[in-house]
This record gives structure tokens, sequence and C-alpha cells, in this order.
């Protein structure tokens, strides 16, 4: 996160009204991956590399926060050309299609010290349902080029068959080629741009 250590701060989100402000994804020191099955005996691990982000933080009250992500689903990489573009094809994403996914908060619960449940609404293509993001607020501290920033790792497991993504082949052993279950892993770094007090 390139935060200067003596001057970053790890605490729980709240009560802390400092922390109160509109922050933007930092795409370059954010990551968006994801996990899944394959073959039945390993894990695929992958990245999307275009994104955007706002998050909107209460520091007095956390659950008045909110977060908003929208994914360039062409920016898909998992290290293997012809399978990324399998993926991003009409079978799949549909890249050409439905260029973008989005997440949009719709509450955030908290669960322990510094971790909370961020409820909202995945949308993959044209179908729209909730996924619960489970959060660990990292800290927040000034860079070396001045910028306010916080840091976010957030974890969720999904079923991408719920949001049409159902491509499948079977294994002459058994079982099938990509599992249902993916898991997304988020380790955020947001930029504040506004200094107001209130959400």
């Amino acid at each position: 996160m390139l935060i200067h250590r003596s001057r970053a701060r790890s605490h729980g989100l709240g009560p802390f009204p400092a922390l109160t402000g509109i922050y933007t994804v930092d795409p370059v020191h954010s990551t968006i991956g994801f996990s899944v099955r394959h073959a039945m005996i390993s894990r695929v691990h992958g990245r999307f590399g275009r994104f955007e982000g706002l998050v909107k933080l209460d520091g007095s009250d956390p659950s008045r926060s909110e977060a908003y992500v929208s994914v360039q689903t062409d920016s898909l990489d998992t290290g293997v050309r012809e399978r990324d573009a399998h993926l991003g094809g009409p079978v799949f994403f549909d890249s050409t299609t439905f260029p973008l996914m989005s997440f949009r908060s719709t509450g955030i619960v908290p669960l322990a010290d510094s971790v909370f449940r961020l409820a909202g609404s995945l949308r993959v293509k044209d179908i729209e349902l909730p996924l619960d993001v489970d959060v660990v607020f990292g800290g927040a501290g000034d860079d070396a080029f001045g910028n306010h920033r916080v840091g976010f790792e957030g974890t969720a497991t999904l079923r991408r068959s719920d949001w049409g993504l159902s491509w499948n082949t079977p294994l002459e052993t058994g079982g099938v080629l990509v599992g249902d279950k993916v898991t997304l892993a988020l380790d955020v770094s947001a930029v504040r741009v506004d200094r107001g007090t209130a959400v």
C-alpha cells in the first residue's frame, strides 16, 4: 500500500470520525483476484486487471458506509492466453456484449474489531444477485506522496452458475473440468478525495 508505517494507524473502523470521507480505489495498488477448482485436483488463480471503485466511509457509524466497484470483464488474466480468450468469449463472460460486471453494497454489519460483513449485490451479464463479502480493515495512513489511504482485504465465495456462468466439460475420469464454487480475494488500497465530515 506504500504507506509510511511510522504514520499509519491500525484500528477498528469505528468510532473514528477522522476516516469519514470519500475514497477512490487505486487499481495500481489493489487486486481483485479469484480461484476455482480445476480438473478436480488443483486450483486455478486469476485476477482482473482493469477496474474502478468508490468507497464512502463513515468512521462514526460504519453501517452507513458504502462501496461500489465495476470491473472490465475482458481484463481477466489467468496466465494462459487461450483460456482467458475462452472465458471472455460468448460461452462465459461474453465481454463484447457485457463489458462490465459490478458490485454495489447494500449494508454493513460489524462482526468483530476491524472485521465487517459487506452485504451487496453482484451483477454479472444480465443477472444481479445478493453477495456478502467479509472485509478486514487493514489501517490508514499517508503514502510517500501525501495521499491519505485506507486499506481493506475481502473474501467471498459464490457459485458461478447462479450468475449464468455455467459452461463446463466432463472429464473421462469423472467430474468436470471447472468447479462451480469460486473464491474471490480482494486487496484494496483507496485514496481519499474528499475531506468532508459526513458521508
